[in-house]
């Protein structure tokens, strides 16, 4: 796989096939960005585990924290790094070392670990490095066009408000 540039398909694929994540790294802080990514993909609909040794035992977003991939209590289909890219290897090797292992490895912008990701490739997992699944989800939804941003995606599909009062496209509508 080349790591450079991923086809829209290949993401969309991940983000259409994925139903749970663990975010590793998740902070309670409302103003980091693995808060609001965690909000952002709770709301649409992915069942979210946060991973957090300093916060274990507490909750973000009424969600339970776990202090690591092995303490979760069930299997997850994707792993959502927000690490930097030297502690991205020790992920890897924690989710090569569960039961069952994950659909996906993705690794936030400016994360990239090249062996890491091709250890997960050997197990059969798939990698995305340097990129935001909420900036994905959002531009390959077109919700990020109604900013003014150039989504590359069109859709004759109005948005529809929703119970909690904003406009969201989904991926699997």
């Amino acid at each position: 796989m080349n790591h450079d540039s991923y086809p829209d398909e290949y993401i969309n694929n991940i983000l259409r096939s994925v139903r749970s994540i663990a975010m590793v790294g998740a902070s309670a802080n409302e103003v980091r960005p693995s808060f609001f990514v965690l909000k952002y993909l709770k709301l649409r609909g992915y069942q979210m585990y946060p991973i957090n040794p300093g916060l274990a035992g507490k909750t973000i977003l009424d969600l339970p924290v776990y202090a690591s991939l092995a303490k979760l209590p069930v299997p997850v289909d994707m792993i959502d790094i927000f690490r930097n890219s030297e502690a991205a290897a020790a992920v890897v090797d924690e989710a090569l070392a569960l039961p069952v292992l994950p659909k996906v490895i993705w690794m936030q912008l400016t994360v990239r670990n090249d062996a890491a990701a091709a250890k997960a490739e050997a197990a059969g997992i798939r990698v995305v490095m340097n990129r935001c699944p909420k900036i994905e989800y959002g531009r390959l939804s077109g919700e990020i066009g109604w900013a003014g941003v150039n989504s590359r995606a069109l859709s004759s599909k109005r948005p529809t408000r929703d119970t909690r009062g904003f406009q969201r496209l989904g991926l699997r509508e």
